[in-house]
């Protein structure tokens, strides 16, 4: 038995119909619906963390291969194993998997993938770097390419730096889909959660143009009064 079918035996190992069902749904895969198409097991994710446990050291190879399998739970599992051996990795090792991870984006392509892995691959990568290829990702068509590049700035917010996370989020405001109204207003959030002068300056000078799930996201965790107060902006 190869690598990879062994990874996929042991996540099958797990499988529920009953909650692949309702995955299906819950992550939009029916026809017409951003996943369409996308395959799921029914694995909950300390099932897959477990299995990635298992497997952390597979090869660049097999990771390339359990990425761009059909199976949803396969693709986060190989994710979450990138995200493991990146934080061990040597330079030319991260710059490895950073690259993989680049050249594949069309599989990482659901918000729980993007979620689970850009702030430490991409947004780790770039820490030390030209973070200019995060405002390319933004700009690019692709939904998942533009959640990347906003949740990636994640690792930043983390660091006390806010300044691509308001960057990317100008850059997006325009934009159509909820999923990256939802990420704007997480990564706002989290700005807030450190500075919240930050977030609020922000707030003021984009009210006209911030999506209003955006803002809900955002003020969140304000004080009901303060909550109101930009609801009625």
């Amino acid at each position: 038995m190869d690598l990879v079918q062994a990874v996929r035996s042991d996540l099958q190992a797990f499988a529920d119909p009953v909650r692949a069902d309702f995955v299906v749904r819950y992550f939009q895969a029916k026809p017409g619906q951003y996943a369409e198409g996308d395959q799921f097991l029914g694995v909950s994710n300390p099932q897959v963390r477990e299995v990635v446990r298992r497997w952390r050291t597979l090869p660049t190879d097999q990771l390339l291969l359990l990425l761009r399998d059909p199976i949803h739970e396969c693709r986060l599992t190989a994710l979450l194993i990138m995200v493991n051996q990146f934080a061990k990795a040597s330079d030319e090792e991260q710059r490895k998997l950073y690259d993989m991870y680049l050249s594949n984006i069309k599989y990482i392509n659901n918000w729980d993938l993007v979620d689970a892995s850009a702030r430490d691959i991409v947004g780790r990568y770039l820490f030390d770097k030209d973070r200019s290829p995060l405002l390319d990702m933004g700009r690019q068509p692709d939904l998942w390419t533009q959640r990347v590049a906003i949740v990636a700035t994640h690792y930043y917010i983390r660091k006390g730096e806010y300044q691509d996370t308001l960057a990317v989020a100008r850059l997006l405001l325009p934009h159509k889909h909820h999923l990256i109204h939802k990420a704007i207003g997480w990564m706002l959030r989290e700005v807030g959660k450190r500075d919240l002068d930050v977030m609020e300056e922000f707030l003021h000078q984009y009210i006209d143009q911030l999506p209003r799930t955006s803002l809900r996201y955002a003020i969140e965790r304000l004080p009901p009064s303060r909550r109101q107060y930009y609801l009625s902006l």
